[in-house]
């Protein structure tokens, strides 16, 4: 049965509304994954959307009816409010996901909930930490038989994260046949982890409480990253965490 749905968020983020504009339509390989927007009303939006508010750098909407590839939703509609605060050095964020979900609503919602938290999360850190700067791009999906109950505690044991480790925490993840990691630990639930390193980005996904694999996934900021070497050293040890 087709159904409406929204998710809302407001939120401050250490940067200036332009700096959050730049993020939002150029710079999304920095903490979402790379989109691509036509400037101006009527122009190209992502998934084959078009953009309906474009008014740098306070309002973008964009709109996607019978989105491609996704059978379970027909419309979505993503926009952002931006303002200045203190004096035009920060900026307030309102963000609404909107559309129809047409199956599994209660499911759909959940993780689409869930997941705008933490990518939310990544927006406010890449443009307090990395504004402006050009992102790679690197995701990683595990095998299907990482979607279980017991996914979230297998990614942390194969990371070497600290059980008692809390967001803030400096900690120093080893990764089998990886190279170890020292980086501050910014988001971790049941489901999200989240480490802001000197250079990068890195975001785990459990998304086993919706039918979905473990996701790894990298942003980038050093120059010259070899994307295929980096994609290639994760899918093998994912794949061989879970195995």
């Amino acid at each position: 049965m087709d159904k409406e749905f929204e998710v809302a968020r407001e939120f401050e983020a250490d940067a200036t509304p332009q700096q959050v504009w730049e993020a939002v339509t150029t710079g999304t390989a920095g903490w979402l994954w790379p989109l691509e927007y036509e400037p101006g009303v009527g122009g190209a939006g992502p998934f084959g959307g078009t953009v309906t508010a474009w008014d740098p750098p306070r309002r973008l909407t964009t709109r996607t009816e019978d989105v491609p590839g996704i059978d379970t939703q027909s419309v979505n509609q993503l926009d952002y409010e931006i303002a200045p605060r203190d004096a035009g050095r920060r900026a307030w964020v309102r963000y609404v996901h909107s559309g129809i979900f047409t199956d599994d609503w209660d499911n759909q919602y959940d993780g689409a909930d869930r997941h705008t938290d933490f990518y939310l999360h990544t927006l406010r850190q890449y443009v307090a930490h990395f504004p402006g700067r050009t992102a790679t791009y690197v995701a990683v999906d595990g095998p299907a038989d990482s979607a279980h109950s017991g996914a979230t505690a297998v990614l942390e044991r194969g990371l070497g994260l600290p059980r008692d480790a809390a967001v803030g925490d400096e900690v120093r993840v080893t990764p089998s046949g990886l190279a170890p990691v020292t980086a501050v630990l910014d988001y971790r639930n049941a489901h999200f982890v989240g480490l802001r390193a000197d250079d990068a980005l890195y975001r785990f996904f459990c998304r086993q409480a919706w039918g979905g694999p473990v996701q790894a996934v990298v942003h980038h900021m050093a120059p010259d990253v070899d994307a295929t070497a980096v994609e290639r050293a994760w899918h093998d040890w994912l794949h061989g965490l879970f195995h």
